[in-house]
Protein backbone atom coordinates (compact mmCIF):
# COMPACT_ATOMS: atom_id res chain seq x y z
CA UNK A 1 0.00 0.00 0.00
CA UNK A 2 2.75 2.29 0.38
CA UNK A 3 4.04 2.24 -3.08
CA UNK A 4 0.61 3.35 -4.10
CA UNK A 5 1.28 6.21 -6.63
CA UNK A 6 -1.00 9.04 -4.84
CA UNK A 7 0.26 8.96 -1.80
CA UNK A 8 3.97 7.64 -2.92
CA UNK A 9 6.54 10.63 -1.85
CA UNK A 10 8.51 12.23 -4.52
CA UNK A 11 11.85 11.31 -5.35
CA UNK A 12 13.07 14.72 -4.24
CA UNK A 13 11.59 14.31 -1.58
CA UNK A 14 13.23 11.23 -0.47
CA UNK A 15 16.44 12.44 -1.36
CA UNK A 16 16.60 15.61 0.30
CA UNK A 17 15.38 14.19 3.60
CA UNK A 18 18.03 11.33 3.20
CA UNK A 19 20.69 14.58 2.96
CA UNK A 20 19.21 16.17 5.85
CA UNK A 21 19.66 12.97 7.83
CA UNK A 22 23.09 12.49 6.56
CA UNK A 23 24.62 16.03 7.06
CA UNK A 24 23.01 16.38 10.44
CA UNK A 25 24.78 13.03 11.58
CA UNK A 26 27.83 14.34 9.90
CA UNK A 27 27.98 17.76 11.20
CA UNK A 28 26.68 16.47 15.02
CA UNK A 29 28.38 13.09 15.06
CA UNK A 30 31.03 12.54 12.59
CA UNK A 31 32.52 16.18 12.48
CA UNK A 32 32.95 16.30 16.63
CA UNK A 33 34.59 12.32 16.41
CA UNK A 34 37.03 13.57 13.91
CA UNK A 35 37.85 17.11 15.61
CA UNK A 36 38.59 14.76 18.91
CA UNK A 37 40.67 12.19 17.26
CA UNK A 38 42.58 15.11 15.01
CA UNK A 39 43.29 17.02 18.45
CA UNK A 40 44.37 14.26 20.14
CA UNK A 41 46.63 12.94 17.39
CA UNK A 42 47.85 16.54 16.58
CA UNK A 43 51.35 16.40 17.92
CA UNK A 44 52.26 12.64 16.40
CA UNK A 45 51.94 8.71 17.88
CA UNK A 46 54.23 9.41 20.20
CA UNK A 47 52.84 11.96 22.20
CA UNK A 48 49.34 10.81 22.13
CA UNK A 49 50.73 7.32 23.34
CA UNK A 50 52.81 9.30 26.59
CA UNK A 51 49.25 11.27 27.51
CA UNK A 52 47.58 7.85 27.71
CA UNK A 53 50.50 6.47 29.70
CA UNK A 54 50.60 9.27 32.15
CA UNK A 55 50.42 8.32 35.63
CA UNK A 56 47.14 9.94 36.25
CA UNK A 57 45.82 8.89 33.01
CA UNK A 58 46.23 5.37 33.56
CA UNK A 59 45.27 5.68 37.45
CA UNK A 60 41.32 7.80 35.75
CA UNK A 61 41.11 4.49 33.13
CA UNK A 62 41.74 1.87 36.01
CA UNK A 63 38.94 3.84 38.63
CA UNK A 64 36.85 3.79 35.68
CA UNK A 65 36.98 0.62 34.66
CA UNK A 66 36.31 -0.39 38.71
CA UNK A 67 33.49 1.93 38.98
CA UNK A 68 31.78 0.36 35.92
CA UNK A 69 32.82 -3.23 37.28
CA UNK A 70 30.86 -2.35 40.24
CA UNK A 71 27.84 -0.26 39.32
CA UNK A 72 26.82 -2.65 36.33
CA UNK A 73 26.65 -5.86 38.25
CA UNK A 74 24.83 -4.17 41.16
CA UNK A 75 22.31 -2.28 38.71
CA UNK A 76 21.66 -6.24 36.70
CA UNK A 77 21.02 -7.72 39.94
CA UNK A 78 18.68 -4.84 40.80
CA UNK A 79 17.05 -4.72 37.42
CA UNK A 80 16.31 -8.65 37.13
CA UNK A 81 14.65 -8.38 40.61
CA UNK A 82 12.34 -5.16 40.14
CA UNK A 83 11.73 -6.12 37.19
CA UNK A 84 10.58 -9.67 37.91
CA UNK A 85 8.20 -8.01 40.40
CA UNK A 86 6.75 -5.91 38.41
CA UNK A 87 5.90 -7.90 35.49
CA UNK A 88 4.87 -11.20 36.81
CA UNK A 89 3.38 -9.76 40.46
CA UNK A 90 0.87 -7.96 41.78
CA UNK A 91 1.26 -5.93 44.69
CA UNK A 92 0.69 -2.56 46.54
CA UNK A 93 3.12 -0.05 45.75
CA UNK A 94 4.03 -1.25 42.02
CA UNK A 95 3.37 2.14 40.87
CA UNK A 96 5.91 3.72 42.98
CA UNK A 97 8.19 1.55 42.29
CA UNK A 98 8.18 2.05 38.69
CA UNK A 99 7.84 5.86 39.66
CA UNK A 100 11.29 5.38 41.62
CA UNK A 101 13.20 3.50 38.88
CA UNK A 102 12.72 6.88 36.67
CA UNK A 103 13.86 8.93 39.25
CA UNK A 104 17.72 9.44 37.61
CA UNK A 105 16.22 10.24 34.37
CA UNK A 106 14.08 13.01 35.49
CA UNK A 107 16.70 14.50 38.50
CA UNK A 108 19.84 16.44 37.50
CA UNK A 109 22.64 13.89 37.92
CA UNK A 110 24.47 17.09 39.93
CA UNK A 111 21.70 17.09 42.13
CA UNK A 112 21.62 13.50 42.59
CA UNK A 113 25.80 13.79 43.38
CA UNK A 114 24.59 16.99 46.04
CA UNK A 115 22.15 14.68 47.76
CA UNK A 116 25.46 12.26 48.56
CA UNK A 117 27.71 15.09 49.97
CA UNK A 118 24.00 16.51 51.76
CA UNK A 119 23.98 12.76 53.63
CA UNK A 120 27.51 11.66 53.73
CA UNK A 121 29.80 14.63 53.32
CA UNK A 122 31.38 16.36 56.25
CA UNK A 123 28.27 18.52 57.34
CA UNK A 124 26.17 16.30 56.64
CA UNK A 125 23.51 14.45 58.12
CA UNK A 126 25.32 11.07 58.55
CA UNK A 127 29.29 13.09 58.26
CA UNK A 128 30.15 13.60 62.11
CA UNK A 129 29.25 10.26 62.56
CA UNK A 130 31.01 8.66 59.40
CA UNK A 131 34.20 10.74 60.74
CA UNK A 132 33.93 9.69 64.05
CA UNK A 133 34.30 6.09 62.53
CA UNK A 134 36.91 7.00 59.92
CA UNK A 135 34.99 5.78 57.27
CA UNK A 136 34.86 8.39 53.87
CA UNK A 137 32.45 8.01 51.24
CA UNK A 138 32.21 11.21 50.11
CA UNK A 139 35.42 12.91 47.78
CA UNK A 140 36.50 9.06 47.70
CA UNK A 141 35.76 5.92 45.74
CA UNK A 142 32.62 4.59 47.76
CA UNK A 143 30.70 8.06 46.72
CA UNK A 144 31.81 7.65 43.18
CA UNK A 145 30.34 4.30 43.16
CA UNK A 146 27.10 4.79 44.98
CA UNK A 147 26.79 8.24 42.66
CA UNK A 148 27.14 6.36 39.90
CA UNK A 149 24.91 3.57 40.60
CA UNK A 150 22.18 5.94 41.22
CA UNK A 151 22.07 7.94 37.73
CA UNK A 152 22.56 4.11 36.31
CA UNK A 153 19.94 1.99 38.34
CA UNK A 154 16.90 2.62 35.66
CA UNK A 155 18.75 1.07 32.13
CA UNK A 156 18.73 -2.62 33.06
CA UNK A 157 15.15 -2.58 34.59
CA UNK A 158 13.58 -0.26 31.92
CA UNK A 159 14.66 -2.46 29.18
CA UNK A 160 13.56 -5.64 30.97
CA UNK A 161 9.94 -4.55 32.22
CA UNK A 162 7.91 -4.42 29.02
CA UNK A 163 10.06 -7.30 27.66
CA UNK A 164 8.99 -9.34 30.81
CA UNK A 165 5.49 -7.30 30.48
CA UNK A 166 4.99 -8.83 26.91
CA UNK A 167 6.14 -12.02 27.81
CA UNK A 168 3.10 -12.37 30.42
CA UNK A 169 3.07 -15.28 33.24
CA UNK A 170 2.31 -17.69 31.60
CA UNK A 171 5.47 -19.90 31.58
CA UNK A 172 6.33 -19.25 34.82
CA UNK A 173 3.19 -20.41 36.05
CA UNK A 174 3.53 -23.96 34.00
CA UNK A 175 7.40 -24.29 35.53
CA UNK A 176 5.91 -23.60 39.41
CA UNK A 177 2.92 -26.17 38.57
CA UNK A 178 5.56 -28.82 37.70
CA UNK A 179 7.28 -28.02 40.86
CA UNK A 180 9.71 -25.66 40.48
CA UNK A 181 10.88 -23.18 42.74
CA UNK A 182 11.59 -19.62 42.57
CA UNK A 183 15.01 -19.49 41.83
CA UNK A 184 14.81 -22.35 38.95
CA UNK A 185 11.86 -20.46 37.50
CA UNK A 186 14.12 -17.80 37.40
CA UNK A 187 17.54 -19.21 35.86
CA UNK A 188 15.58 -21.82 33.45
CA UNK A 189 12.54 -19.91 32.05
CA UNK A 190 12.84 -16.01 32.56
CA UNK A 191 16.51 -15.69 31.60
CA UNK A 192 16.48 -17.74 28.51
CA UNK A 193 13.51 -15.36 27.29
CA UNK A 194 15.34 -11.90 28.19
CA UNK A 195 19.01 -12.71 27.81
CA UNK A 196 19.50 -10.27 24.62
CA UNK A 197 17.09 -7.71 26.44
CA UNK A 198 19.22 -7.86 29.04
CA UNK A 199 22.64 -7.90 27.53
CA UNK A 200 20.98 -4.25 25.47
CA UNK A 201 20.64 -3.06 29.27
CA UNK A 202 23.68 -3.89 30.41
CA UNK A 203 25.24 -2.14 27.40
CA UNK A 204 23.85 0.99 28.17
CA UNK A 205 24.06 0.92 31.76
CA UNK A 206 27.99 0.31 31.16
CA UNK A 207 28.05 3.18 28.78
CA UNK A 208 26.52 5.43 30.94
CA UNK A 209 28.72 4.48 34.30
CA UNK A 210 31.88 5.03 32.21
CA UNK A 211 30.92 8.70 31.06
CA UNK A 212 29.06 10.14 33.41
CA UNK A 213 30.35 13.42 34.89
CA UNK A 214 27.51 15.61 36.20
CA UNK A 215 27.12 13.13 39.62
CA UNK A 216 30.67 12.01 39.85
CA UNK A 217 32.14 15.35 39.74
CA UNK A 218 30.10 16.88 42.50
CA UNK A 219 31.16 13.72 45.13
CA UNK A 220 34.93 13.13 43.54
CA UNK A 221 36.44 15.58 45.06
CA UNK A 222 39.04 16.04 41.86
CA UNK A 223 42.00 14.42 43.29
CA UNK A 224 44.31 14.00 41.02
CA UNK A 225 45.24 9.71 40.94
CA UNK A 226 42.77 9.26 43.07
CA UNK A 227 39.44 9.80 43.27
CA UNK A 228 39.69 11.44 39.00
CA UNK A 229 37.71 8.82 36.56
CA UNK A 230 38.24 9.61 33.17
CA UNK A 231 35.44 12.45 32.21
CA UNK A 232 36.84 14.10 35.16
CA UNK A 233 40.20 14.06 33.96
CA UNK A 234 39.67 15.01 30.34
CA UNK A 235 38.06 18.50 31.73
CA UNK A 236 40.96 18.93 34.37
CA UNK A 237 43.75 18.28 31.45
CA UNK A 238 42.06 20.25 29.14
CA UNK A 239 41.53 23.19 31.88
CA UNK A 240 45.55 23.22 32.20
CA UNK A 241 45.92 23.43 28.20
CA UNK A 242 47.24 19.54 27.97
CA UNK A 243 44.96 19.71 24.70
CA UNK A 244 46.83 16.92 23.37
CA UNK A 245 46.12 14.80 27.03
CA UNK A 246 42.66 16.00 26.98
CA UNK A 247 41.53 14.75 23.43
CA UNK A 248 43.36 11.34 23.92
CA UNK A 249 41.64 10.36 26.85
CA UNK A 250 38.51 11.79 24.92
CA UNK A 251 39.14 10.07 22.16
CA UNK A 252 39.87 6.75 24.22
CA UNK A 253 36.30 7.66 26.13
CA UNK A 254 34.79 8.47 22.37
CA UNK A 255 35.99 4.37 21.24
CA UNK A 256 34.43 3.02 24.21
CA UNK A 257 31.70 4.67 22.86
CA UNK A 258 31.70 3.42 19.66
CA UNK A 259 32.44 0.07 20.62
CA UNK A 260 29.20 0.43 22.99
CA UNK A 261 27.23 1.59 20.10
CA UNK A 262 28.68 -1.49 17.87
CA UNK A 263 27.64 -4.41 20.06
CA UNK A 264 24.26 -2.36 20.48
CA UNK A 265 23.44 -2.36 16.93
CA UNK A 266 24.97 -6.51 16.74
CA UNK A 267 22.32 -6.61 19.98
CA UNK A 268 19.42 -5.35 17.83
CA UNK A 269 20.14 -7.60 14.88
CA UNK A 270 20.29 -10.80 16.63
CA UNK A 271 17.58 -10.10 18.63
CA UNK A 272 14.96 -9.12 15.71
CA UNK A 273 16.22 -11.66 13.71
CA UNK A 274 15.34 -14.24 16.33
CA UNK A 275 12.25 -12.37 17.05
CA UNK A 276 11.22 -13.11 13.65
CA UNK A 277 12.16 -16.60 13.40
CA UNK A 278 9.95 -17.37 16.61
CA UNK A 279 6.74 -15.66 14.94
CA UNK A 280 7.48 -17.60 12.28
CA UNK A 281 7.66 -21.13 14.09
Amino acid sequence: MSNHPAIRDPAWVRVALIAAALAFLGLFLVLPLAAVLAEALRKGLDSYARALAAPDTLAAIRLTLLVAAIAVPVNVVFGLSASWAIAKFDFRGKALLVSFIDLPFSVSPVISGLIYVLLFGAQGVLGPWLAEHDVKIVFAIPGIVLATIFVTFPFVARELIPLMEEQGRDEEEAALTLGAGGLRTLWSVTLPNVKWGLLYGVLLCNARAMGEFGAVSVVSGHIRGLTNTMPLHVEILYNEYDFVGAFAVASLLALLALVTLGAKSALEWVHRDQLAATRRH
